[in-house]
């Protein structure tokens, strides 16, 4: 089972808001997830992103790859400055 940290869509159309879930690879994008380690809502200026940061080291320490737009919601919180 490979474990990715993704986001999955909520809000209504064209006012799009974002969880940010650990989910198995195969699992739909709103479909089912392991848990819930934070939100990002792109509609603010500036966007805003919120974090549980504790889980997601966890999860990160537990082999959960974090796909390429959560990578870069990483980068810019400051949670990662060695991820490639």
């Amino acid at each position: 089972m490979s474990v990715k940290i993704r986001l999955a869509r909520h809000g209504a159309k064209k006012k799009p808001f974002y969880r940010i879930v650990i989910a198995d690879n195969e699992s739909p994008r709103d479909g089912r997830f392991l848990e819930n380690v934070g939100t990002y809502n792109p509609l603010v200026d500036p966007a805003k992103v919120s974090l549980k940061q504790e889980r997601v080291k966890y999860w990160i320490d537990q082999g959960a790859i974090p796909t390429d737009t959560v990578k870069s919601l990483l980068k810019k919180e400051g949670f990662f400055t060695n991820l490639t």
